[in-house]
């Protein structure tokens, strides 16, 4: 079984990027914990063992803003093939 990653549509296009928190600072506000970036097929067997675990799980797309290397991370064979993988706590989000 395959997961999409839920898409993050900013609507605050007039803000300055000062003012505006980045999505992990937004997720972990939501109680997300980041673990790490990996891709089928390993990426649902993760996503199983979270669950099984009693982990939510979300799946974001890979963020290719920083300013770091990111020239292989920008080739779109590679953003859709590679999730990054957030856990919460289920009993925590209540």
């Amino acid at each position: 079984m395959r997961y999409e990653a839920k898409e993050f549509l900013s609507k605050t296009s007039n803000l300055k990027r000062k003012d505006l928190m980045t999505r992990e600072e937004e997720l972990k506000r939501e109680g997300w914990e980041k673990r790490f970036t990996i891709d089928e097929p390993r990426l649902s067997e993760m996503v199983e063992q979270y669950k099984e675990l009693g982990f939510e799980v979300l799946l974001e797309p890979v963020d290719t803003s920083p300013e770091e290397c990111t020239t292989c991370l920008k080739n779109p064979a590679f953003s859709q093939r590679y999730k990054i993988i957030y856990t919460r706590n289920v009993l925590t989000c209540i």
